[in-house]
């Protein structure tokens, strides 16, 4: 993954699902709380085409994560990433309130709006606004204006992108695995000339 290379233990996997990513990655880096291990890389993903995040953001199988800043601007070097459909609430398995959205890519190659369809996908992850954020008083909200001027990065606009090839089957589990003994036995050209011992 080059430089945003992380050294994790043998056999490990990172297949977070939809949850996990906002619960335990976007909401802390929002809150400004550590996360260990910290594998997610922050990328401007626009300058660069789905492609090109090898080496850059963090890589398993045929996905890439990382943390962008939220942007109006989806267009890259090549060509332009367009929403498909809606926002998908994503709510805790634990049941309550929506913690989080996903909305979904897809990219295309040319200028907008005349460009080709690629297989590449992109899930965008983004907290969830507040409850209270809505109900805030004048006074409050110009408190929460100034503290986010001192701050030098507002990590409410963060969010964490997946972006895939959806041609690629990376899971490599279809459950029809076999085992050395199954694959030696049916390496066998012929079982019949085999003699077992009486």
């Amino acid at each position: 993954m080059g430089e945003n290379s992380v050294n994790l233990p043998p056999g490990f996997r990172f297949y977070p699902t939809d949850e996990e990513l906002v619960v335990h990655f976007l909401h802390r880096k929002a809150a400004l709380l550590p996360c260990h291990p910290d594998v997610i890389p922050d990328l401007d993903l626009y300058p660069y085409d789905p492609w090109d995040l090898e080496g850059r953001a963090m890589g398993e199988g045929n996905k890439w994560y990382f943390y962008s800043r939220r942007t109006a601007s989806r267009i890259t070097s090549n060509g332009y990433w367009k929403a498909l459909g809606g926002d998908e609430p994503i709510f805790p398995s634990s049941g309550g309130h929506r913690v989080g959205v996903k909305r979904c890519y897809a990219f295309y190659i040319g200028e907008p709006p005349q460009g080709d369809k690629t297989s590449w996908v992109m899930q965008e992850y983004r907290l969830s606004a507040s409850p209270d954020s809505a109900s805030a008083s004048t006074t409050s909200a110009k408190s929460s204006s100034r503290r986010r001027s001192h701050s030098k990065n507002d990590y409410s606009k963060w969010v964490i992108c997946r972006v895939y090839d959806s041609n690629c089957d990376d899971d490599g589990d279809d459950g029809n695995e076999l085992s050395c003994l199954d694959e030696v036995f049916l390496s066998l050209d012929d079982l019949d000339e085999i003699s077992l011992p009486h």
